[in-house]
This record gives C-alpha cells, sequence and structure tokens, in this order.
C-alpha cells in the first residue's frame, strides 16, 4: 500500500510556529514514527507552500497511490483549484487538520477540498494523521 501526506503552507514550521496549537514535534519527527509504526506501509511525504506544486503532486500521484492524506493549510478555506485537482484525480484523499478548524476564526470553516475527499479528520492533533492512516489500511 502506498500512501501520500501531503502538507501545505507554513506545515513546515511545525514545532516552532504556535505550540500550544501545532505542539512540539516537528512533522519530520512525526513522520519517522508513523514510519516505523506502520513499516508494511510504504508511504511518502510532500510539504510546500505553494499552491501549484501542491497540485502537482496530486496529478503525479493521483492515479498510481492507494491514498493521499492532505493537510491543505489555509489553501483548504481559499484554493478552488486544489478542490478541482482532487475531483480530478482517482485516488482517494482525506482532509486532515491538526486543529479544530470549527472551533477557530470562521473562514475556516469553509473547505474547498471537503466536496472532493473520502472524508475529514479534524482537531486531534497529529493524530489526526494516523487516524487518516488507519482508514486507508
Amino acid at each position: 500500500m502506498k500512501i501520500l501526506i501531503l502538507n501545505g503552507p507554513n506545515l513546515n514550521l511545525l514545532g516552532k510556529r504556535e505550540p500550544a496549537i501545532y505542539g512540539i514535534l516537528t512533522f519530520e519527527q512525526f513522520f519517522e514514527s508513523l514510519k516505523k509504526k506502520y513499516a508494511d506501509v510504504e508511504l511518502h511525504y510532500f510539504q510546500s507552500n505553494v499552491e501549484g506544486e501542491i497540485i502537482n503532486k496530486l496529478h503525479e500521484v493521483g492515479f498510481s497511490f492507494d491514498g493521499i492524506i492532505l493537510n491543505a493549510g489555509a489553501y483548504t478555506h481559499t484554493s478552488i483549484a486544489i478542490g478541482d485537482a482532487i475531483k480530478g484525480i482517482e485516488t482517494p484523499v482525506i482532509e486532515v487538520h491538526i486543529s479544530n478548524v470549527y472551533a477557530r476564526e470562521e473562514f475556516r470553516h469553509v473547505s474547498y477540498i471537503a466536496p472532493n475527499a473520502k472524508g475529514i479528520i479534524a482537531g486531534f492533533g497529529l493524530q489526526s494523521y494516523e487516524l487518516a492512516l488507519e482508514s486507508f489500511i
């Protein structure tokens, strides 16, 4: 099974950015623990602050991977293009968020990803990614 974890803007700052919301682990540290725990799964990771690079990665793996776990960050609430990219690929996508976006600012309550996603997991910290991974397994 091949799964891609795809992170959007500012998620490269995990471990530094607002630790009260996002925690103290870097995503790379968390990803290493996932790879050890799920050694039977071929896990890949990509992060970009650039919308077009996220779309290119979706196109690249969207016909050959078994699943994509996507935290598009703020692009979740602004990018019709990422939503369209998900609609255009075959690989199922699960939208994840570290924080509970519905307990935050109102603009975060709208997702352009959700209508084309297999499901949404939000508010469980980094465990949101693991819950998404478990759903594919």
